[in-house]
């Protein structure tokens, strides 16, 4: 069935009452025994996001900024995908699906949708407008949850390509990070007859053994990163990628839990100076968090990993098809322009920027509009 049909965010007024009663019953565990968070959130800042969470966090205020946008729902290959489709007014605008990762969400969209849809109303270029498309990825957010395995980042490419044509778009381009960046990737690689380039904010490399001689401060920086990230990081994508149902008992059943879960990344991955909040709101941070706890998403978001973890890890086939690369300091994977340019073979864009971390759209919405409109429009 390829009916497309509105959606509107409107979550009844007993989630969010079970949501109270089950913050007010959270059973803590003591306190962490160094004074920092290297064993993870400090009990008394999630002690403090949980006071906040129940009594001043307005989940009402998130639902209207939602609500604002075109949300639509279509089953494309047996699960229902929930998705944002925002027209640009100018009509030479270029169809544009921007795909989100894990712990993310469509949340991470909502401060560049309008810049990227009306420049001129934001300081910009008409020539630079695009018609903005956000899904959120099956099993993530008000998507279905797949019932059967085989949901795969290829299979979620080739969704993509679907739902693009299903909206009237012949000629489009694709953005991702995390497993947006991934899945923009796989739609490098199967959507050539109708994706015209990519851009991603995670690149995802596989430098050859003679581009890791005579290592610049980038690479280097870049390999100790990653060396950090499996020494100290990973934790949680090798529970997901093995056991995400075992781990869904408890997030979907706790909040604290889940919003834990979450929050911990926005830490180790924003370039924060050492506290989310130093660059994200709490009710962004929370806005995010709900985006998993009222479809009881932990499991479900978790399964990609378990689908299509190793991919991460393989050996990457070269992109033919034109790309722009944005490198943000504080990201998990960073790549120079060498190591780039071995495997994207039009690469028309590559930048390392002084600010940002894994969530380039949330935590530096205006470099990260430029960073697209950048590489776009060298194939408008």
């Amino acid at each position: 069935m390829s009916e497309i049909r509105p959606f509107r965010f409107d979550v009844p007024d007993s989630a969010l009452d079970d949501l109270r009663r089950r913050l007010d019953a959270t059973r803590w565990p003591e306190r962490e025994t160094p004074a920092d968070w290297s064993q993870g959130i400090p009990l008394a800042y999630m002690r403090d996001v949980a006071d906040y969470w129940r009594t001043r966090y307005d989940w009402r205020g998130c639902e209207a900024r939602l609500n604002a946008y075109p949300q639509f729902v279509t089953a494309i290959d047996g699960c229902d995908i929930q998705f944002m489709h925002v027209r640009s007014p100018h009509p030479q605008a270029l169809p544009l699906v921007m795909t989100h990762g894990w712990p993310g969400s469509i949340i991470e969209f909502l401060k560049v949708i309008d810049p990227l849809v009306d420049p001129p109303a934001h300081g910009g270029d008409a020539r630079d407008a695009f018609h903005v498309v956000c899904p959120s990825l099956p099993g993530f957010g008000f998507s279905g949850k797949p019932a059967a395995p085989g949901w795969k980042i290829q299979r979620i490419a080739r969704a993509w390509g679907q739902l693009m044509a299903r909206l009237g778009y012949a000629r489009w381009v694709a953005q991702g990070g995390d497993w947006g960046s991934a899945v923009t990737h796989c739609i490098a690689l199967s959507e050539t007859g109708h994706c015209a380039a990519i851009h991603v904010n995670m690149p995802l490399v596989s430098p050859s053994p003679g581009l890791m001689q005579d290592l610049d401060e980038l690479e280097q920086g870049a390999l100790a990163s990653w060396k950090h990230y499996q020494d100290w990081d990973s934790g949680y994508s090798k529970q997901q990628s093995t056991r995400p149902q075992t781990l869904g008992y408890a997030l979907v059943d706790s909040p604290i839990g889940q919003c834990a879960w979450i929050l911990e990344k926005f830490w180790a991955w924003t370039d924060s100076d050492g506290h989310p909040e130093n660059v994200l709101t709490r009710d962004e941070l929370l806005d995010n968090v709900m985006m998993y706890w009222l479809p009881a998403a932990a499991a479900s978001s978790a399964r990609l990993y378990w689908e299509s973890f190793g991919v991460l890890l393989e050996k990457h086939q070269q992109i033919t098809m034109p790309a722009g690369v944005s490198v943000f300091p504080r990201e998990i994977f960073r790549a120079s322009r060498r190591w780039c340019e071995e495997r994207y073979a039009q690469l028309l864009h590559h930048n390392v920027l002084p600010k940002g971390g894994h969530f380039a759209a949330f935590e530096q919405p205006a470099v990260f509009v430029d960073e697209v409109r950048t590489t776009f429009r060298q194939v408008r």
